[in-house]
């Protein structure tokens, strides 16, 4: 038996994730690691104490703010974020698995934090129809380590 990398352990993982999302419109998951372990995980989705919107709009998914985006949610490398510090777990020098590659607000997030790597599954341009990856560029820019994830997921059945 091979034994699997970290890099494929960590994003089927995200993957598996992804998949406690409440919300409608798509489903992330995202792994905090620091030396080979986990130091905490996220998905998108309303504060903890809020509404699940699958359940309270399951049609439209929660209200829009005035930038058109989701009015409730926090994204997946938020939550991971978030529950890390609030755990007094420092995430600087961590490596964050995302299934979509971060967004502008969050990739500000990242690089404050101290966040040395980003690994994503999919473009989060390619989601939203951009011209590039934001995030991406703007993580490069500032000296992040960006990398597409381009291992198999052998333990995930189905990807949303």
């Amino acid at each position: 038996m091979q034994r699997p990398a970290f890099d494929d352990i960590f994003m089927e993982l995200a993957v598996n994730l992804a998949k406690r999302s409440h919300c409608v419109k798509r489903h992330v998951g995202a792994v905090l690691t620091k030396d080979t372990r986990i130091i905490s995980i996220g998905y998108n989705g309303p504060p903890s104490g809020t509404h699940n919107c699958d359940e309270e709009f399951p049609e439209t998914g929660c209200p829009r703010d005035s930038k058109g985006g989701c009015s409730l949610a926090l994204h997946a490398e938020q939550n991971a974020i978030l529950y890390a510090v609030k755990n007094k777990t420092s995430v600087e020098g961590a490596t964050l698995y995302v299934t979509l590659s971060p967004c502008l607000a969050c990739a500000r997030i990242i690089y404050t934090m101290g966040i040395n790597k980003v690994v994503y599954l999919k473009s989060y341009a390619a989601f939203k129809g951009l011209a590039s990856d934001e995030g991406i560029d703007f993580l490069e820019k500032f000296g992040v380590v960006t990398a597409q994830y381009t291992g198999t997921l052998e333990n995930v059945t189905h990807m949303i």
